[in-house]
């Protein structure tokens, strides 16, 4: 018979917990049956004290044995009521092995019902698969059985495909969770926003970086979801990783062609550089525009490359070239500088996943016709380089924004520049190190003002004199004379080559 409590009858029971000591809170670990005969009873213990543990335990209902009292005590009924903990009477003649025995036949019939749910629905979502049905279908399937919405997004926040029974989601909401999946310690990773709550879990793929990864959002805190739901996110989850293998699968005989085709193009004649364009499905009477993406600190990097710039271009045709990836894609109607736009957003959403790692792009200018993909493949490639110079953890770098020299040492091996930049600099670092100085500083501002003593004084802040003596220490140690053109552009070229 219930005592009190009954306005929190809604509480599920997850087991049966038989106990005769006070503080019983310990022992329990949620949504238990706690049954009790009061043997431990006698008055003088503080009944507010004993409901307090078990409600802090999360314990869903007392029921106590009229056993030992004949009846359920006056301080114990006010307690539950005070705390609002659901108490139940239990008659003398009723044991607590029949009151376990009823609750656990009803919980394991209904965790049977749903085993046998999570099954039906495990076989249905199977059945798409093996029936060749793409991702879509299969996000069917889940919102017909569930009507819980779940999303495939990638990393720059568009929308693979998705399934839910009211309002899709927006653009702005697409773009917010791909920024907390970039940026999420580990996942699972729960966002709250505004329209509620969603769940992100990852998809993995074989090439592993989060940047050339999709990954599923889930309406609400998966946590606090159904086992069914729970266990539906994760199917889908694998379901997605498997789907992204297939289309990889794909795409690696395009991206061998064209990588193929890249490498004709910078040697090969142009009649047979056409046949291989055809081949790849591209165009013969469009400009084109060559992109060239790095990712370095990455496992499989041609295949994190090639996946960044796949997402990032969204047409045209992409190819490995070692560990750099080279894509061909067709001058869009908006021009070349809304390209490099997109391409500098795209770069800057996904730097927040960068830790060790970075992404360098290289944008060439346009080519028409076979015979300009060799030319545009190359200057793309030196353009990379050039951003690879830089200090961002994602740099884009266009050929129009290409200086002579600049140019130059992006062209140079980089143990060639580092070699160069010691034998001349060695000097002045070690003496700034040794003595605190700061002629290194002094070099640099000397040629940035063209050798003007009296423009360089002013920006140091020191007397011409002093500048003068600084100077003189840094031929003394370089064994160069900065009265020379010759000289003056070496050093330069020292100090940029980073």
């Amino acid at each position: 018979m219930l005592r009190g409590g009954s306005e929190a009858l809604d509480r599920p029971i997850r087991w049966v917990y038989t106990t005769e000591i006070v503080e019983s809170g310990r022992y329990l670990s949620g949504n238990e049956l706690v049954l009790t005969g009061l043997m431990w009873h006698k008055g003088r213990e503080d009944p507010d004290g004993f409901v307090a543990t078990l409600v802090d335990a999360g314990a869903s209902a007392l029921g106590v044995g009229l056993a030992v009292h004949g009846h359920v005590p006056p301080d114990i009924v006010a307690a539950c009521h005070r705390q609002g903990l659901p108490l139940i009477e239990i008659p003398a003649d009723v044991s607590f092995g029949t009151v376990s025995e009823v609750v656990t036949r009803r919980l394991t019939a209904e965790r049977a019902a749903g085993l046998a749910s999570v099954l039906g629905r495990h076989r249905r979502l199977i059945s798409s698969v093996a029936e060749g049905a793409g991702l879509e279908s299969v996000f069917t399937v889940t919102r017909q059985d569930l009507g819980h919405g779940c999303w495939v997004l990638s990393p720059t926040g568009r929308v693979v495909v998705g399934a839910r029974a009211g309002p899709e989601l927006s653009r702005g909401q697409a773009r917010a969770l791909a920024a907390e999946f970039l940026a999420a310690e580990r996942l699972p990773h729960v966002v709250r926003m505004d329209s509620g709550a969603f769940t992100l879990l990852p998809i993995n793929t074989r090439a592993g970086h989060r940047i050339a990864s999709w990954f599923l959002v889930s309406e609400g805190e998966l946590v606090e979801c159904a086992e069914e739901v729970r266990e539906t996110a994760y199917e889908l989850a694998a379901l997605a990783a498997l789907e992204r293998a297939r289309i990889e699968e794909g795409r690696r005989v395009e991206r061998r062609l064209v990588a193929e085709l890249v490498e004709l193009a910078a040697r090969s004649d142009p009649a047979e550089v056409t046949a291989r364009m055809r081949t790849c499905g591209l165009s013969l009477t469009v400009p084109y525009v060559a992109v060239s993406a790095s990712v370095s600190d990455v496992a499989h990097p041609g295949e994190v490359g090639c996946a960044v710039l796949e997402e990032m271009l969204g047409e045209g045709a992409v190819g490995a070239l070692g560990a750099e990836a080279v894509g061909l894609v067709p001058v869009p109607r908006d021009g070349v500088p809304a390209l490099v736009a997109r391409l500098r957003e795209a770069a800057g959403k996904l730097a927040s996943a960068l830790t060790r790692e970075r992404l360098t792009i290289g944008v060439s200018g346009t080519a028409q016709g076979p015979g300009g993909l060799g030319g545009v493949v190359d200057e793309a490639r030196h353009t990379r380089r050039l951003a690879a110079l830089r200090p961002g953890r994602a740099e884009v770098v266009t050929s129009d924004e290409i200086h002579s020299h600049v140019l130059l040492l992006a062209t140079v091996p980089e143990a060639v520049r580092r070699s160069f930049r010691e034998r001349l600099l060695a000097p002045l670092y070690g003496y700034d190190t040794e003595h605190h100085s700061d002629l290194v500083h002094t070099l640099e501002t000397f040629l940035d003002c063209s050798g003007s003593w009296n423009r360089c004084a002013a920006e140091l802040h020191v007397h011409v004199n002093t500048l003068r003596y600084r100077i003189r220490r840094i031929e003394e140690l370089t064994g160069r004379d900065l009265g020379t053109l010759e000289n003056r552009v070496d050093l330069f070229l020292a100090l940029r080559a980073t």
